[in-house]
């Protein structure tokens, strides 16, 4: 329209000559009442929304904010002491901070809702959790914060137990519990399965799929990159490609001992593995669920999977009867699940006759079942500090 002409000072005749200058001064009006409303509906719209810092003080945070969330950190250095990010989701405002200058008391609280990240996997690590939990707690007394929610990197045995006296059910004063691993005291009501995720403690990056991603031919059948250990299935899975000579066909490479920290060479070559490969194989290791499962699904490899229960407490919980791996059963993983690796050798014949054309299909599936895994993970995680959080009208 000719407002738009006036706007950029253009000379253009047009023929409203007459009329403009009215017009104008009337849709000036118009367009300052409306930035007034917006800023009104904007300011009202933060009263009634939450703020929420989350506190990453576990690897698995990082799985929370970048992939899940698809959320950026400032510095963009993993090695840096102090990292942060924001953004708004829903009714919430979120800020994330990382890294090993976050320590309780050092810095400021700027939400009355807060999200702890916590490693709970071993004692020294529970050790470090409990601080973070009485400073929180002290911030509740203190009424400094309001409401509280803890992710957990849980115990691979899910022996958890060390948690259950600081939830609000239990006389505490966390809200809500989100888990890994198949806790039995998974409820949906304040405890919840959360995904293990990728190995984020070793820089597993945020991938995006890609066009050869997706349509290149791969050079082998399956990988296996990992620790074999004695007396384990591993064991058993190595010799079943050794006998009909399916380990030629397959990227295999298996050591003894299990390394933490990962060269850059290793990485790469694990990397390119999951990239050259159409299967990963996921034995059981001391839980059924590994970082392997979520690594493959990012880079278009199908996991084939050890369905197995491991020793310890998993299991079932009076939500779901299909441990292991719980939520990504009930989320519809298209993975192929095994029960001994003895199945092994017909899957690979069959992956032999398909044709590339069938291949795509299966990666297109599989990839965007694991970027609709994340979207419904971010969105029931914001649906339910939302429906926690926020005053309802029981007050």
């Amino acid at each position: 329209g000719f407002i738009d002409h006036v706007a950029l000072g253009d000379e253009e005749w047009n023929p409203w000559d007459a009329d403009e200058k009215n017009e104008l001064a009337a849709s000036q009006q118009r367009y300052e009442a409306n930035l007034k409303m917006i800023k009104y509906v904007r300011s009202h719209l933060e009263e009634t929304s939450l703020r929420v810092q989350i506190w990453g003080k576990a690897a698995i945070g990082l799985y929370l904010w970048q992939h899940i969330f698809g959320g950026h950190l400032e510095p963009a250095d993993v090695t840096a002491q102090w990292r942060e990010g924001s953004q708004k989701a829903g009714k919430t405002y979120f800020s994330f901070l990382t890294g090993p200058s976050v320590v309780p008391g050092y810095f400021s609280v700027e939400a009355e809702h807060v999200v702890l990240v916590l490693n709970g996997r071993e004692p020294a690590k529970i050790g470090y959790a409990t601080q973070w939990l009485h400073y929180a707690q002290t911030l509740i007394e203190t009424r400094k914060i309001r409401h509280v929610a803890v992710v957990l990197l849980g115990n691979e045995q899910c022996n958890n137990a060390w948690i259950q006296p600081y939830l609000k059910r239990n006389g505490g004063f966390v809200n809500l519990l989100f888990v890994t691993y198949d806790y039995a005291f998974v409820n949906e009501e304040d405890i919840f399965q959360w995904p293990l995720g990728v190995a984020t403690y070793r820089s597993f990056p945020v991938v995006e799929p890609s066009w050869s991603m997706l349509r290149d031919p791969r050079s082998y059948l399956c990988n296996f990159l990992g620790t074999v250990y004695k007396n384990s299935s591993r064991e058993t899975l190595m010799e079943i490609l050794k006998q009909d000579g399916l380990d030629k066909l397959c990227w295999i490479a298996a050591r003894e001992q299990w390394q933490p920290q990962e060269t850059n060479e290793s990485f790469k070559n694990y990397q390119d593995a999951l990239l050259q490969s159409d299967l990963t194989l996921c034995p059981v290791g001391i839980n059924t669920e590994c970082y392997r499962i979520y690594e493959a699904c990012s880079y278009g490899s199908l996991p084939v999977i050890e369905d197995v229960m491991t020793p310890g407490d998993c299991g079932n919980s009076s939500m779901y009867h299909s441990a292991p791996l719980q939520l990504l059963k009930t989320m519809g993983a298209p993975f192929i699940f095994i029960k001994n690796w003895k199945e092994l050798p017909a899957i690979l014949e069959k992956e032999k006759k398909m044709s590339l054309q069938e291949k795509i299909q299966r990666r297109k599936k599989l990839l965007e079942w694991y970027q609709n895994f994340k979207a419904w993970m971010r969105q029931k995680f914001i649906n339910t500090l939302e429906n926690s959080f926020l005053p309802s009208d029981k007050g």
